[in-house]
């Protein structure tokens, strides 16, 4: 959608098209009286499928309600060219041209206008609580008060956010062997709705300021987005990591994987969301935190015997994988029968591909006799088969490329080159995509209209050296094709050549669609 707004709504803008939308605000979306919620309730159907779930839109255009997650909605539009929909829950305008929800100031006044009115008719007031029943949740948009109103006029400096903006480009100074540290923050800083959180001021502390580390992150983001350019010295960041994740206390070189997974543990348990609403992730928790990086892991284990199943979903906050090199025997790869076009990647030049590590991670794997399980259908101990899939993909997903192999006989780091997509898509290795799955191979459908499941990378921490002896270094992207290597307190500009080049260690993919539930 253009910076000028959405051009299509102008077609639905004819004739009483003001009334005709209050019309399905009052009716079905916000429906404040108890006849208007039981016509909501007997009527709002999907046409196509008969659900009353499954996030049913209303067309603007016509009579008709459909599902927008079984995308019988889009189908509708496409046959019928209505290109505007209404989500019935929220409110929200889907136009199927932009393929986004759209902003209109008029229909925005209407709804708003509207839902005041339900609120109303149900208590006699403005119901100031987080959901009310038949008129959905309340997501006030964000108004200036008086008082914010007066500031902006007194502050008519304005920074503009253009193309070669700098702002969020901040060095962070080297505190003694901590660049394990400054790659792990560069990348979360650069997490767009970890960004948008912290500079929204989301965070209500319950603990002591100086010893919760979400309200130092809150205060690094400021650091971050405030224009400065010179470097930041992270001293009070340290200190609470060595405070709450105490075995990476002391200034010897430590694995930025483990840092990330610690940060995120301290960080979670700081901001821990208790509000009793139940949350739609793995983690069964609202903190942000796991909203963002929490997926779900399915793992299915198969009885040799009777082929009964036992299936497991476990949360995840990253996904480690295996490479060519190691001591793990690597699975024998077949080019070309995977989803390895589907993600741009080539086998041309004999380089093995992230697809190739996901293909390995997510192939049944023969447990054998010394791993029997006691099947819960032969009510005996059998040999099985395991096989991972990913059940629920989280809106960051992180890859850790185990580059760092410790044994007892072995310490050495694997140098192994992986070659990594721009643009990832993970159906290939969804569960719903198991049966479409033939020996660890994957039968490639091209669906060029379903992005559900599809990645953007934003962030890649390299590791450069030996084991004993290494730097670690971050690309973040600032804009759309635009990245800049972060190199402790240096940040220099960098070419996509330059991220798709280097070795990879942690690679950070955003989802390039998101809906809200």
């Amino acid at each position: 959608m253009s910076p000028a707004g959405c051009p299509h709504v102008n077609g639905f803008k004819v004739d009483n098209w003001k009334q005709n939308l209050r019309v399905i605000y009052q009716c079905f979306v916000w429906s404040g009286s108890a006849e208007t919620r039981k016509r909501k309730a007997k009527s709002c159907i999907c046409h196509m499928c008969g659900a009353h779930l499954n996030r049913l839109h209303s067309c603007l255009y016509c009579v008709f309600f459909a599902c927008f997650a079984k995308k019988h909605i889009h189908e509708h539009a496409k046959s019928k060219r209505h290109n505007l929909a209404i989500d019935l829950l929220y409110g929200g305008i889907y136009c199927f041209m932009c393929q986004d929800y759209i902003y209109d100031k008029e229909m925005e006044q209407i709804a708003k206008e509207e839902q005041r009115k339900a609120w109303k008719m149900l208590h006699g007031f403005v119901c100031l609580c987080k959901c009310v029943p038949g008129i959905g949740e309340k997501y006030s948009t964000w108004e200036p008060t008086k008082r914010e109103l007066e500031l902006l006029r007194h502050n008519p400096k304005r920074r503009r956010i253009t193309s070669n903006c700098t702002i969020g480009l901040r060095g962070l100074i080297n505190l003694g062997n901590t660049c394990f540290m400054n790659c792990i923050v560069q990348a979360l800083t650069h997490t767009p709705l970890l960004r948008d959180f912290f500079l929204s001021d989301r965070h209500k502390c319950e603990m002591q300021s100086n010893s919760c580390l979400v309200c130092e992150m809150s205060q690094l983001f400021q650091e971050f987005y405030s224009g400065h350019r010179s470097p930041h010295i992270p001293f009070r960041l340290l200190h609470l990591v060595w405070t709450h994740a105490r075995h990476l206390a002391g200034y010897e070189q430590q694995d930025a994987h483990e840092f990330l997974i610690a940060a995120l543990d301290v960080l979670h348990r700081h901001c821990k969301d208790d509000n009793g609403k139940k949350a739609n992730n793995p983690n069964h928790c609202n903190c942000i935190i796991d909203q963002i990086f929490t997926g779900g892991l399915q793992s299915d284990v198969t009885c040799q015997a009777c082929h009964g199943v036992s299936t497991t979903i476990d949360p995840f906050w990253d996904i480690s994988l295996d490479l060519p090199g190691s001591s793990t025997p690597f699975w024998p790869l077949s080019p070309g029968g995977d989803g390895s076009a589907l993600n741009g990647e080539s086998h041309t030049t004999g380089a093995t591909t992230l697809t190739d590590c996901l293909r390995r991670f997510t192939r049944p794997e023969h447990l054998g006799s010394s791993a029997k399980i006691k099947c819960s259908g032969c009510h005996s101990y059998q040999e099985s088969t395991k096989q991972l899939t990913m059940k629920k993909l989280p809106i960051v997903a992180c890859f850790h490329l185990k580059r760092f192999e410790h044994s007892a006989k072995l310490r050495r780091k694997i140098t192994t080159y992986v070659s990594f997509p721009l643009e990832l898509d993970m159906t290939p290795f969804m569960a719903s995509s198991k049966e479409s799955r033939m020996n660890g191979q994957y039968q490639q459908t091209v669906d060029p209209f379903n992005n559900d499941n599809k990645y953007s990378l934003f962030a890649v921490v390299n590791h450069q050296g030996t084991l004993e002896s290494g730097h670690y270094t971050t690309f973040i992207r600032q804009h759309k094709d635009q990245w800049f290597k972060c190199d402790d307190a240096i940040i220099t500009k960098a070419s996509i050549k330059d991220v798709l080049d280097s070795e990879g260690y942690l690679l950070f993919y955003h989802k390039q669609f998101l809906e809200y539930e």
